[in-house]
């Protein structure tokens, strides 16, 4: 006689597979009444949720930043690398050397879409050069969550960056701050193409038109990526511009090689100047008085988050479109505060 059989849960069909393996291999015994019993539930409740790390132990992160030599990227890759080996899945970290490499951005990309990687975790040098292979990697069913600078795209998991328009603006006040709320001023921009600094730039001189009182006398010059191609062009700007009272720079590479210029030409501390990120010489600029203030973002978190974020979308959880991960001003006045020893000092590696 053919009897009906119960339709199962996903849940309840798994436990019913672990129960099979569990009678071959002598964990509870073969009478069918006998097998949802309390201690055999608990054996197979263990037996599945083995079972799920054991894939998730499997998945494949590739963490593709703008570039690798700077500051920033070590510590957003020290983010990356912590989320990873909590969730116990693989990040891979590579990406160009330089930030002006599209091409190879673009091939790192469609390399890891190649490959059928788990997910991708996306800083992208250029907005529009890499909205195609982003986009690519979606098609192919690969989750894609962009980090640190935007994308002219909507097709990505998740945006998990600092709020650039802000972090300008908070610059821009505290150079009006320090300048007296009056005099001249100039920014030496980034690069073309790139969101996160164009954003900077934009809030900065927002907050300069709505506070008043300062004339910026010069926004449309670009450093280049970097540190030495800053320099040259700082120097530049400071020679066709000498009666300057205050300078903005978006990044860590055109504020150090601002610095550099400000320092060869004698007029380090002498004119007031804000900048954005910060690494060792950029602190040390700080407590000479060189430097009057440096927007500082929080890389540690946005690779942390990164990560994080992209593991839920695989996992089908839902998460945010947008994540903001901050930033604050840092200021000779708030350095020692164990807020900012906690910003300035992540877990790096060793």
């Amino acid at each position: 006689m053919k009897r009906n059989l119960p339709i199962l849960s996903p849940a309840l069909k798994k436990m019913n597979a672990v129960a099979h393996f569990a009678v071959l291999k002598g964990l509870t015994p073969t009478c069918e009444a006998n097998w949802l019993s309390v201690p055999f539930v608990m054996i197979a409740l263990a037996l599945c949720a083995g079972f799920g790390r054991a894939e998730e132990a499997g998945l494949k992160i590739a963490v593709i930043p703008k570039g690798t030599t700077h500051v920033f990227w070590k510590s957003v890759h020290a983010g990356a690398d912590a989320a990873a080996k909590e969730l116990g899945v693989e990040a891979v970290w590579q990406g160009p050397a330089k930030e002006d490499d599209r091409r190879m951005q673009i091939e790192v990309v469609q390399n890891f879409t190649s490959q059928k990687v788990g997910g991708i975790v996306l800083a992208p040098l250029d907005d529009q050069a890499l909205k195609d292979a982003a986009e690519s990697a979606v098609k192919s069913g690969i989750k894609v969550v962009i980090i640190d600078s935007g994308l002219r795209s909507d097709q990505y998991s998740s945006f998990v960056a600092t709020d650039n328009f802000i972090g300008g603006k908070l610059a821009g006040k505290r150079l009006a701050e320090v300048m007296g709320g009056q005099g001249k001023a100039l920014m030496l921009r980034y690069a073309e193409g790139s969101a996160s600094t164009t954003q900077r730039e934009e809030g900065f001189l927002e907050a300069l038109k709505e506070l008043k009182g300062i004339e910026v006398v010069s926004s449309n010059q670009y450093a280049g990526t970097t540190a030495g191609e800053a320099m040259k062009k700082a120097d530049t700007l400071l020679l066709r511009f000498p009666g300057v009272n205050g300078i903005f720079c978006p990044n860590e590479s055109s504020t150090f090689g601002m610095l550099q210029a400000l320092k060869t030409q004698g007029l380090a501390g002498k004119i007031k100047f804000v900048g954005f990120d910060a690494n060792d010489p950029l602190l040390q600029g700080l407590k000479n008085g060189e430097i009057h203030g440096l927007t500082v973002q929080n890389p540690f978190k946005m690779g942390y988050l990164g990560v994080k974020t992209v593991v839920a979308a695989i996992k089908g959880q839902k998460v945010d479109k947008r994540i903001d991960t901050g930033c604050m001003m840092v200021t000779l006045d708030n350095l020692k505060s164990p807020e900012v020893h906690d910003l300035l000092n992540p877990p790096l590696p060793k």
